[in-house]
């Protein structure tokens, strides 16, 4: 028992993170791969027995992984963002929720036989979209404009309004008559908005205070964020079942807004912690279904449930809402193309066709295929094809591949001019107003000021900038600004020169000083860099062929060019590093630091080796 324990616990944790990766690694949907892991998991593979693994605790581990993914969703709004289309977001979440309510449980009893109770049940769980699925999904289509703020608000926001809605429709369908049932109703509402907003901005001001009053050491912060955020929760859902997962989205769109309290942190933390929680719930909620009931309700009544809520009921909901929105009508096609279901809709099926089995009902356990095909379908749909939909649409912002230079020294300025020249965008920042002049002065976007000021993120304009250049004479500003942009860009993406020799000889020091990627070679100091300059060598392009690659370069300049940067054929940019540094292959553009009499527009002379050789 113990030992099937540990290859259950295991298989969740290899299968999760897992799927996660390839995900990324492939560019693919996590969620879609995670549902696929869960079945392989479980009912295929049998590495997985939900029930067994954890037994009672399953259900409360999923209420309380939800409360926390949603605490989390809610660190990411922002009110500024409501400025234009807080009215969309309003009605998608009210006028929409509705809409997609009604007609689904239409379809629903329509098509699969259902009485009106599990119908309007099942409209409700397929009310919610959620971060879950969303916030990935956005990340790797990167809709431009206020597309992305609608989408991500309606995913966080709906979440509770409709797991709220679903178990008012659960608690009506076990009561008897019309009267009780409509005052039940009407209690739920106010008792869920009533506790969940109260123990929400409770949770929220006593978080803040402990941080802005310092009453909490660093190594705690984290970990006492956590305990509120469970125990809010479960204090709501005591009082009013499902209010907690309204109170911790509201406690965590309450922290997001406001200026005193530091939480940058926090929101890491939790971006770890939704990471595992959600690979292990997926895992688990699909390692629960049973593949005979799976592929039992793939027919056409299902494919004719999917097409309906996919083409007919997404878009009349979305264009409902936005009718008098400043939204154009490309914008408003996209968001019809955007309605994935998550684990708000995986875990309420789960938790209530139990109970509706037990009470009576036993076709509620068509409930969970239903919703399980429709997860992985509308993940499927969207996943897959809403970068191409975006890029079709022109609503998709491109690739942040450019990049932010640190440093508006002479030679930086003609590094960043010739990427420039290539298409690459860039952002030159300095303290120094005569740096910055002359960097103006070669038509560059520029930042004057300190990068590492507590207000620097909010001027900079970052859109577009996916990278750091950190190239200061400083060691340690270019340490302190890889650690700091390492957060926004990711560790694999900011960069640094090598410190200087004098600064190595201790290892100690030189862990600290070292936070970014070494650029160009072990070397290439700062002094090292501008000896060069000085010495008269330019920054120059070199377009490599078939008859002159990266190794004839090599072997023509020697130590003469420094390689710094090569334009791919699919025109990013990547720097040279002394780990992992790319290889030119022909056709790509290399971009060096070489003597200005060598030419590099053309195929250079034949080494003596090469003629030794003929």
């Amino acid at each position: 028992m113990t030992e099937s324990i540990l290859i259950g616990i295991t298989s969740v944790i290899f299968f999760g993170v897992g799927a996660q990766w390839v995900g990324w690694k492939f560019k693919l949907p996590a969620i879609l791969l995670l549902l696929l892991s869960g079945l392989l998991a479980g009912p295929i593979l049998g590495l997985v027995k939900p029930e067994e693994l954890m037994g009672n605790l399953l259900t409360p581990f999923i209420n309380v992984s939800v409360a926390i993914i949603l605490f989390e969703g809610g660190l990411s709004l922002k009110f500024s963002e409501l400025k234009n289309v807080g009215g969309a977001i309003g009605n998608l979440v009210s006028i929409g929720a509705l809409l997609t309510w009604v007609l689904t449980s239409v379809t629903a009893y329509l098509l699969f036989g259902f009485g009106w109770e599990l119908a309007v049940l099942l409209g409700a769980i397929l009310i919610v979209t959620g971060p879950t699925v969303i916030v990935p999904l956005l990340r790797q289509v990167r809709p431009s404009g206020q597309v992305g703020s609608i989408l991500k608000w309606e995913g966080i926001v709906i979440d509770p309004i409709g797991a709220m809605i679903a178990v008012l429709v659960y608690e009506v369908i076990l009561t008897s008559g019309f009267s009780e049932a409509t005052s039940l109703a009407f209690m739920s509402i106010f008792k869920t908005i009533l506790f969940g907003s109260a123990l929400g901005l409770a949770g929220a001001g006593v978080l803040y205070a402990l941080l802005k009053k310092h009453m909490l050491p660093d190594f705690l912060q984290n970990p006492v964020s956590l305990m509120i955020v469970i125990l809010i929760f479960t204090i709501s859902d005591i009082f009013q079942h499902e209010s907690g997962l309204w109170a911790t989205t509201l406690m965590g769109v309450v922290l997001a807004n406001q200026k005193s309290a530091k939480i940058h942190h926090i929101i890491e933390f939790k971006e770890n912690i939704r990471l595992l929680l959600l690979s292990a719930l997926f895992i688990l909620l699909a390692a629960r279904i049973e593949l005979t009931n799976l592929l039992g309700n793939l027919n056409l009544n299902m494919l004719a449930f999917l097409a309906i809520l996919i083409f007919l009921i997404r878009p009349a909901a979305v264009y409902l809402s936005t009718i008098f929105s400043p939204l154009n009508w490309k914008e408003k096609l996209f968001l019809c193309w955007m309605a994935p279901r998550g684990v708000v809709a995986a875990s309420i099926s789960s938790i209530f066709a139990i109970s509706l089995v037990q009470n009576g009902f036993p076709e509620a356990n068509q409930l969970i295929s239903i919703v399980f095909i429709t997860i992985i379908s509308t993940v499927a749909i969207y996943g897959l094809t809403a970068p191409w939909v975006a890029k079709k649409l022109g609503v998709a912002k491109p690739v942040p591949n450019g990049f932010l230079i640190i440093g508006a020294h002479k030679w930086a300025i003609d590094i960043a001019t010739e990427i420039k020249k290539h298409g690459g965008k860039i952002l030159i920042a300095d303290s120094n107003w005569k740096n910055i002049s002359n960097a103006k002065s070669h038509d560059l976007d520029t930042y004057y000021g300190n990068v590492l000021s507590e207000f620097a993120l909010d001027h900079l304009d970052l859109d577009g900038i996916g990278k750091l250049i950190s190239v200061t004479p400083n060691d340690e500003v270019n340490a302190l600004t890889a650690i700091r942009f390492s957060e926004l860009f990711g560790r694999s993406r900011v960069y640094q020169l090598s410190p200087s020799m004098k600064k190595k000889s201790d290892d100690s020091e030189d862990g600290i000083i070292q936070t970014g990627r070494i650029l160009f070679k072990k070397n290439a100091t700062f002094e090292f860099m501008t000896r060069q300059y000085e010495q008269g060598k330019v920054v120059k392009s070199t377009q490599l062929t078939e008859e002159f690659t990266f190794q004839n370069f090599k072997e023509t300049y020697g130590d003469v060019a420094i390689p710094l940067f090569v334009v791919l054929n699919d025109n990013s940019i990547r720097p040279f590093t002394t780990d992992n540094p790319p290889v030119p292959q022909p056709g790509n553009i290399l971009i060096s630091l070489t003597k200005p009499d060598v030419d590099t527009k053309h195929k250079p002379e034949k080494t003596t080796l090469e003629k030794q050789q003929e």
